[in-house]
């Protein structure tokens, strides 16, 4: 019997079922949420992007009516974290708070890449941007981007210090390092506290990391800021050029903080998410956090997020693999 010849009775009966299984297999979206929502964070707590999460955590909890909990999985470079959040239902229940480390560096710098980090999440709401700086001990002699070229191009060789392998401070160093042409050597420490007191001490010349941490020591003089890696410059040090005044457009790379997902998420929920998120970040005591962590907030919709996103690891996805850069 063809489909055609079923008896009415038989093809009701069969459409009530699909249109059953359909409402079970997938989510509910007018309900959405209808339970809590988790925010993997793929770092230990304390740091900025447990902050960043917990901020925005509690915002969203009051204009989604959920509690919206963070749910911390360190581990190879972020990818213990974006492992669990891309192998996720997509059902907007398990978000990650995303950043360049288990986006744009961390996948590529393991023997066997985990996942995509451009496919493999849906990138709902960008959060804000986190400059590193190149900084310099005093005794040094450098003062601008221009003199640690060339000092490098002139001794052959200049040391950097970093957080760590794969850390965004080793990675830039490997990206100024290809794209000034000059033999950057990278020392990694445990942490940026050490790096820190080597850096003070004149251990190590130049020392590359997140901006934030850093403010302190520039104003005391103990050390001595180069350039910062945004576009422009940033709020916390107005008076550093960014590297783009140095010349340099070409190493422009901001550390950014955004929100993701499992891939394929329903686009009703991405949308609902970007708007609650970039109401958050309006106003002005969320702002205000944001910039005591270095981070200017960027609100933008979600495909211009997943763009910059797909640029980013364009940029330094060959670069972390050329630098041979491992975790």
């Amino acid at each position: 019997m063809n489909r055609l010849s079923l008896p009415a009775s038989r093809r009701s009966f069969l459409r009530t079922a699909a249109a059953g299984a359909a409402a079970v297999a997938l989510p509910s979206l007018a309900a959405w949420p209808d339970k809590p929502i988790k925010i993997v964070v793929t770092f230990p707590a304390g740091g900025a992007s447990d902050i960043v999460a917990r901020v925005m955590a509690e915002q969203l909890t009051t204009r989604l009516g959920q509690a919206v909990v963070v749910d911390n999985r360190p581990g190879a470079g972020g990818s213990v974290g974006g492992l669990a959040v891309t192998a996720a239902p997509a059902d907007g229940y398990t978000l990650m708070l995303s950043n360049s480390t288990p986006i744009s560096i961390g996948p590529f710098a393991l023997d066997k890449q985990p996942y995509d980090p451009v496919e493999g999440f849906t990138h709902i709401a960008l959060i804000g941007n986190a400059p590193c700086v190149v900084m310099a001990n005093p005794k040094s002699g450098l003062k601008t981007l221009a003199d640690l070229e060339a000092m490098a191009k002139k001794a052959g060789r200049l040391d950097f210090g970093s957080g760590g392998p794969a850390s965004i401070g080793h990675v830039y160093g490997e990206l100024m390092k290809a794209t000034l042409g000059v033999n950057m050597v990278h020392v990694p420490y445990r942490g940026g506290a050490p790096m820190t007191t080597d850096l003070i001490s004149g251990q190590i010349p130049v020392g590359i990391d997140v901006l934030t941490a850093f403010v302190p020591y520039f104003k005391s003089g103990q050390l001595v800021p180069l350039a910062v890696t945004s576009a422009n410059r940033s709020p916390l040090v107005p008076e550093v050029p960014s590297v783009v005044e140095a010349g340099h457009r070409k190493l422009v790379l901001d550390n950014f903080f955004g929100l993701s997902g499992p891939p394929r998420l329903p686009a009703e929920v991405v949308t609902r998410l970007n708007t609650a998120c970039n109401e958050i970040l309006a106003l002005p005591e969320v702002k205000k956090k944001m910039l005591d962590l270095g981070i200017a907030t960027s609100p933008v919709s979600p495909a211009a997020f997943a763009g910059f996103v797909k640029e980013q690891v364009a940029q330094l996805a060959p670069t972390v693999k050329g630098a041979g850069v491992k975790l």
